[in-house]
This record gives structure tokens, sequence and C-alpha cells, in this order.
């Protein structure tokens, strides 16, 4: 059972990372807080599916005087 927890979990997140990259496509880049905001899924999330492209190479985060800002590669 844990398995098919883990799946839906990774499946959840999948598709939150793409959400994640559309609103960055349409909108432009922005801070974690208005990124978490603009996604209707929990911040956690959010942080992972940023984590997630990050990884993949399709976003960058950079770290500026006033937080955090995600945008595309």
């Amino acid at each position: 059972m844990a398995t098919a927890e883990f799946t839906d979990c990774l499946q959840q997140v999948g598709e939150v990372a793409g959400e994640v990259w559309h609103c960055l496509s349409h909108q432009g880049p922005m801070s974690n807080a208005k990124l978490a905001k603009e996604i209707d899924a929990p911040r956690d999330v959010v942080m992972q599916a940023v984590g997630w492209l990050a990884r993949e190479g399709k976003v960058m985060i950079i770290e500026g005087s006033r937080g955090r800002t995600i945008e595309l590669v």
C-alpha cells in the first residue's frame, strides 16, 4: 500500500510541476510566496514541484535581497 501512496504523491508533484511551468510561462518570474498563491495546491507540493523542475534544468531559483525568485530557464 505504501507504494501506491508514493506513486500518487509523485504523480501529484509532477502535475503541480506542470502547473508551475505554465504559470511562470504566462506570468514570468515570481517569488516563492506569489507562486504558491497562484497554484491551487498545498505550498509544500508547490515547492517540491519547483525542486523537481530545478533538478531537470527547467527553472532557476534566484536568491535576491528580498527572497527567492523562480524563473524559467
